[in-house]
Formats: structure tokens, C-alpha cells, sequence
């Protein structure tokens, strides 16, 4: 085995490939590859500093260290989505095609039988594969890319707020792995009932966070309009309101 060599990890994968047909699948592989070479090229990064790994409905990208990271996360934030929309423009609806996708960084090695191995390698994969992910695509119906980093590529370059790179679009998610919990960051909102955000409550991005103070009374300028205060006349003492309250016509609040 090779000594493990420092590099960033580009993943996509085609959703629903396997309900394909034969020849759909073919096609789609097709699109695929030219997808990938075209953001890449679009990144300035050429043949010299990438190697590719086919694995059927995915491809993944192992891309030298010394190529920009923003830059390409620019190009798979825009060129993709670009390219995407040209080649389903001309398809027919079983050859539609959306991705997945992940741009990770980590140190991946080279086996005897030429395969890749490393554990930033496996994140990667469990990202591409993490149920957050295919549920955020599923739930973007007029877009056709989903996009997941690292928590390494957010912290290193996305929150930042790099040209084209507004930290503000990606929401902190979680995903379980056989290995215990790993961070990354999702671009756009979490899905609707996910881990990140039950019952349908938007994720908050990093650059909306606050801190734990406590914000349980009224910010100021705030009022109750058409609201009336049922119960007796000592029913308010102290600034505290003791009985039924109902506001703006909506009924009993106990």
C-alpha cells in the first residue's frame, strides 16, 4: 500500500439509478462523467491533478491538495446545477438526472489491487450515503443537486465567506455511522422531519446561531392586539394574569 496522500475527495451519485433500465443507465453514466469534467475543468483542475474511481451509479474524485478547494466548490455550487438543467433539458423523463454530492478533505491511501482506503475516505462515503442528504434532494424537486461538505472543508474554507461561498447557506447537520456520529454541513435547509429538524423546524444556520441567553420575555416593541383576558376582576395582581386567556379570538389558552 502506498503512503496515505493529502487531497480533497469530490463524490456525486445519480438518484434512483438502480429503477433505470439498462440502456438509461448507460446514458446516465455518460452524462455523469461529462458532468464531473466539466466542473472540473470549470475549477481549473486538469487531468494532472485527479484521479477517478468508477463505482457504476457514483464516480468519485480524489484531487490534489495544491488545486483550489474554493474554486471548486464554487464550480460544483454553479456549473453543476448549470450543466444538470442542459442535459435534463434535452432528456427524456425516465433519463432525467439528479446527484447527490460531497466535497470532502482527508488523507487517502492506494491498496495493492489499486483501490483507495483511508477513514477521511469512508466519511465521505457515509456522507454521499447519509439519509439527510438523499432526503434534502427528494425535497428539492426544482432543483437537481444536493450538496454536502465536511466539517473540515466548512472550517477551512466555506465559513470563511469566500467569493461565491455564502456561509449563511449551509446548515449544520449530523449523521450516524457505524463509527459514531459525524458533523458535516448541508447547503440550502435540512430536510423537513430530519434529525437536524424535527417537525419541520428550519435549521439554523451557523451565521444565525446565538448564544444560550435566555429569550423567554417579549422583545421590545412587540404587543398583543385583540385580546381579551377572561376571569374575575383580581384575576391580575403583580404583573402576573391568573385565569383563562385567550388572544386574538383563538380560543381558550390554559
Amino acid at each position: 500500500m502506498t503512503d496515505p496522500v493529502s487531497g480533497t475527495i469530490l463524490l456525486f451519485d445519480i438518484e434512483k439509478f438502480s429503477d433505470r433500465d439498462d440502456v438509461e443507465q448507460a446514458y446516465l453514466r455518460r452524462m455523469l462523467y461529462d458532468v464531473a469534467d466539466h466542473a472540473l475543468l470549470a475549477a481549473g483542475i486538469d487531468e494532472t491533478l485527479r484521479r477517478r474511481a468508477d463505482r457504476g451509479d457514483s464516480v468519485m474524485e480524489l484531487i490534489d491538495a495544491k488545486a483550489s478547494l474554493p474554486a471548486l466548490l464554487r464550480a460544483v455550487l454553479t456549473d453543476v446545477p448549470a450543466q444538470l438543467r442542459a442535459v435534463n433539458r434535452m432528456a427524456s423523463s425516465s433519463a432525467q438526472m439528479r446527484l447527490r454530492a460531497v466535497v470532502a478533505t482527508g488523507f487517502v491511501a492506494t491498496d495493492d489491487l489499486d483501490g483507495w482506503v483511508g477513514a477521511d475516505l469512508n466519511h465521505a462515503c457515509r456522507l454521499l450515503d447519509a439519509s439527510v442528504l438523499r432526503a434534502a434532494l427528494r425535497e428539492r424537486p426544482g432543483q437537481d443537486l444536493a450538496l454536502c461538505v465536511s466539517e473540515s472543508v466548512y472550517a477551512g474554507i466555506v465559513r470563511h465567506n469566500h467569493v461565491g461561498l455564502p456561509a449563511e447557506e449551509f446548515a449544520r447537520v449530523t449523521v450516524d455511522s457505524k463509527n459514531g456520529p459525524l458533523a458535516a454541513w448541508l447547503h440550502g435547509p435540512a430536510p423537513v422531519d430530519s434529525p437536524q429538524n424535527p417537525g419541520g423546524a428550519r435549521e439554523v444556520p451557523a451565521s444565525e446561531q446565538e448564544d444560550d441567553s435566555d429569550h423567554r420575555t417579549v422583545p421590545p416593541g412587540s404587543r398583543f392586539t385583540s385580546g381579551t383576558v377572561k376571569g374575575d376582576n383580581n384575576g391580575v395582581s403583580a404583573g402576573q394574569i391568573v385565569g383563562d386567556i385567550s388572544f386574538g379570538g383563538r380560543g381558550d389558552q390554559r
